[in-house]
């Protein structure tokens, strides 16, 4: 069988909401395409749909407490989690969602998935106005950031007759996302690279600063992807908000000239330098010590340039790939081959951040990759993640691998 799911163990986790019974249909086709799928219900979900009907797809018998007599594994809550090779929730509930986010274990499913190492994707299905609400979007947000996937909702009608964001995604959008998953590889593993992130802070005063509108998710996103493909990762951050991601060393600076530093110090270490960090071009020449007070009068700060880290890079390359970034409003093709000539760059990643949805804190971003051998390849709107991936491909190729 050539399915991605062939000989693979699923554990699939099911949530009391009304969408639970799509979860069947999700389990007969990834039994059908060859993994052994195992299922853990919460109470809630079994007043659904019944756990006759995973037994009978699965072939296993289902958990639906977590003081189940087990009769295939030792212990379920501790040997599930090291024989998946991935976990997937389908319907994922607030509640669910809460829990994890929170460290919360208080029934098999949350045990289990606070126990697992194995890729856990959550395929949330909610009242659009509970997926719209700032807890559950910042429990997403920390999740992400922590290695969990989501598979987005849809926008529609729901059960509770509203229309709105918060249906189950489609079934072939589960699908898709969990062959994806399964199919990550392990091919940058023991390599060494070193990402920057984020914006720089420039202090005016002790109050003020010169900064910028990055958030940081690209470049954490290029992290996470490495990590998943096997890579060892120094991610060297400006300030954010988001959360440390797993399994990378994280090395927090504020300013340019920190970041410089931190960069030069680790380069050593590192067989491929991502550079994308937002950094200041310009930092205030003398910082006021105390807070400079209005008077009414204009106000001129005299401002230095700050050291190109890339461009120094660029000049310390030795045998190292380094990739560089061109956020640009305008002539983006030209720009960015700008950059890749002066810079010594193996290639740019260029993306247009005056388009509405990508660039600068969205969620998704859109690029077009430029080689030093004179290619161009466009890749499509997409999850920061998925794109993080677009780049880590380039980057094989660059290592020759």
């Amino acid at each position: 069988m050539n399915s991605v799911y062939a000989n693979k163990n699923i554990v699939l986790g099911v949530t009391g909401g009304i969408a639970a019974y799509k979860a069947a249909e999700i389990c007969s086709a990834l039994v059908q395409g060859g993994a052994s799928v195992h299922v853990i219900m919460t109470e809630s979900a079994t007043k659904f749909v019944g756990p006759v009907t995973f037994r009978a797809l699965t072939g296993h018998q289902v958990i639906t407490g977590l003081w189940d007599e087990p009769r295939e594994f030792e212990i379920a809550h501790v040997s599930l989690p090291d024989k998946a090779d991935l976990l997937l929730v389908v319907p994922a509930t607030a509640n669910i969602i809460g829990k994890v986010a929170n460290g919360v274990a208080d029934d098999m499913l949350s045990t289990t998935i606070m126990a697992t190492k194995a890729p856990v994707v959550f395929a949330p299905a909610m009242n659009w106005k509970m997926w719209a609400n700032p807890v559950m979007q910042k429990n997403v947000e920390k999740l992400t950031a922590l290695g969990y996937r989501f598979i987005e909702p849809e926008c529609g009608r729901l059960a509770c007759g509203e229309e709105g964001k918060g249906r189950l995604a489609s079934p072939g959008v589960i699908l898709k996302a969990v062959a994806d998953v399964l199919a990550i590889k392990n091919d940058l593993d023991g390599v060494a690279i070193l990402v920057t992130a984020g914006p720089t802070q420039e202090p005016i005063d002790p109050v003020r600063m010169i900064v910028n509108r990055s958030s940081g998710k690209m470049g954490y996103a290029v992290a996470r992807a490495a990590v998943e493909r096997g890579a060892k990762v120094i991610l060297v951050s400006g300030p954010t908000d988001i959360p440390e991601p797993a399994g990378v060393e994280l090395v927090k600076v504020q300013t340019a000239a920190e970041m410089l530093s931190a960069v030069m110090a680790r380069l050593p270490e590192a067989k491929v330098v991502i550079g994308a960090a937002a950094v200041a071009d310009f930092t205030p020449k003398s910082p006021g010590n105390q807070k400079i007070k209005k008077t009414g009068d204009e106000l001129s700060i005299e401002l230095q340039p700050t050291t190109d880290i890339t461009a120094e890079v660029g000049r310390n390359k030795g045998d190292r790939v380094l990739v560089g970034f061109a956020a640009e409003t305008e002539n983006l093709i030209k720009n960015a081959q700008s950059k890749l000539a002066s810079k010594n760059y193996d290639f740019v990643v260029a993306n247009d951040v005056s388009k509405p949805g990508i660039g600068f804190g969205a969620d998704e971003n859109e690029v077009t990759i430029i080689g030093k051998d004179g290619s161009v390849r466009e890749v499509a709107r997409a999850p920061k993640l998925d794109i993080a991936n677009e780049i880590l491909d380039s980057v094989k190729q660059a290592l020759g691998a």
